[in-house]
């Protein structure tokens, strides 16, 4: 078998997390929601591009069609903000300010538009002394800004970490997450936080989650499949140190959705969708709602997909198997049941077939399980043993997703995951 084999058993399991979360009652299942970065990035020229630039009119568009085409029904509810959105200068006071070319009203309207359409308003802002696109940053101004962000009725800050010592990362960000506390108001708190400090040592997760509702591990999601794989390839290698760490209030988020964009193909967007989910990640989209084709519409707005990520047990799912160019992702769900994601890494040929039963979770299916299948398509494939025939139809670089059932008078038992790898000869315990 190509690239190793990973083994599974099932004995006793403990749900995450091992450290208590942030105490703000918020991110209790993962965040949903549209956030600008990947899609417009820093375009500020309104007067060429007065539809696609980082303004007022840009985010009330998103959020007029966020509520008219399904998307707030489907779960997603914040409007983010991201980079690019201020003055270059703080006011005489001290606080940051909204460019006035571009956002006249200021946030404190822009928040009460969102709010009146029953959503809420994300904002960005860094760290350290200015946010990586040159603007001022939050170092030294942190109850300021945080305050600032209270008054103006912000729902969401994410936090970059540019221009900032990797030695003062942690100081700085538990400093604004107790300055948002302060504040009063319900925030939740986007951080990168362990990304700016991977390249220097092991970021202290139990830390992290006590900090932040949710963290950035890894490089900035591109529209290319390259950059898809290189997130899961990075958050498989270091599972045994980050999924311990998820679980409701704080969640590791490996970056935007890129769907409905045009890097990806439709097999691409579905794989990046369905172990997103199976990865209990932050879904935040960063794509054009305004024009984004309807089978791309429909895989975002899933319900089934989208049920798997807000699960309420609220575990993080991992790589379990990898054998013949397929990977397995699983993922505990209430009830005793498990979501499976088959993805072909294969990136040549046709469709290839996967044994259901080799996933290792199916070892669920004893003595018996209903199985639903939602990608590729959504097929009621009824009640099996642990014998079962039903090969899965796969696409190069597209993934399978399934539901698994127990059928059993005892599905309750609690077990713990043990994976091996050994095209490496390494055995981890994952605690969850």
């Amino acid at each position: 078998m190509l690239g190793g084999v990973f083994l599974l058993s099932l004995l006793g399991f403990v749900p995450p997390p091992a450290a208590d979360a942030l105490d703000n009652g918020l991110a209790l299942q993962p965040t949903m929601g549209w956030l600008h970065w990947e899609r417009f990035m820093c375009n500020t020229d309104c007067d060429r591009e007065p539809d696609n630039c980082i303004s007022e009119r840009l985010f009330m568009q998103m959020a007029d069609v966020m509520v008219k085409e399904g998307w707030k029904e489907a779960g997603y509810e914040y409007v983010c903000i991201d980079d690019c959105w201020p003055s270059h200068q703080r006011d005489a006071q001290g606080r940051l300010q909204a460019d006035p070319k571009r956002f006249p009203g200021g946030i404190k309207k822009l928040a009460d538009y969102v709010h009146s359409l029953g959503l809420k308003l994300g904002i960005y802002a860094d760290v350290g002394t200015k946010t990586c696109g040159g603007y001022p940053g939050s170092l030294g101004y942190y109850e300021t800004d945080a305050q600032t962000f209270a008054d103006w009725d912000v729902d969401l800050l994410k936090f970059d970490g540019c221009y900032m010592d990797w030695t003062l990362l942690g100081e700085g960000y538990s400093n604004m997450s107790k300055a948002l506390n302060k504040t009063g108001r319900s925030i939740l708190y986007s951080c990168e936080w362990p990304l700016y400090e991977w390249p220097h040592q092991k970021p202290n997760y139990k830390a992290i989650r006590e900090t932040c509702n949710h963290w950035r591990n890894f490089d900035d999601v591109y529209d290319s499949w390259s950059s898809v794989k290189s997130i899961l390839a990075w958050t498989a290698s270091h599972q045994d140190i980050i999924v311990p760490a998820a679980g409701p209030g704080g969640w590791n988020d490996p970056d935007m959705l890129v769907i409905g964009n045009f890097g990806l193909s439709h097999d691409q967007q579905e794989s990046q969708m369905a172990l997103w989910a199976i990865m209990a990640a932050p879904l935040l989209m960063s794509n054009d709602l305004r024009d984004i084709c309807p089978r791309s519409k429909g895989l975002l707005q899933n319900r089934h997909i989208i049920a798997i990520n807000q699960d309420p047990l609220g575990n993080q799912g991992y790589l379990t198997a990898k054998m013949d160019s397929f990977q397995v992702w699983e993922k505990r769900l209430l009830a005793n049941r498990q979501a499976v994601a088959v993805l072909n890494t294969q990136e040549i040929g046709g469709a290839r077939g996967f044994l259901l039963r080799a996933a290792p979770g199916f070892k669920l299916c004893d003595p018996q399980c209903n199985v639903t299948q939602i990608l590729p398509q959504y097929k009621e494939l009824g009640v099996q043993d642990p014998h079962t025939k039903i090969v899965v139809s796969v696409n190069p670089s597209g993934t399978a997703l399934l539901t698994i059932t127990p059928i059993s008078s005892d599905s309750s038992a609690p077990y713990k995951l043990h994976w091996q790898d050994t095209s490496v000869q390494r055995k981890h315990t994952i605690t969850l």
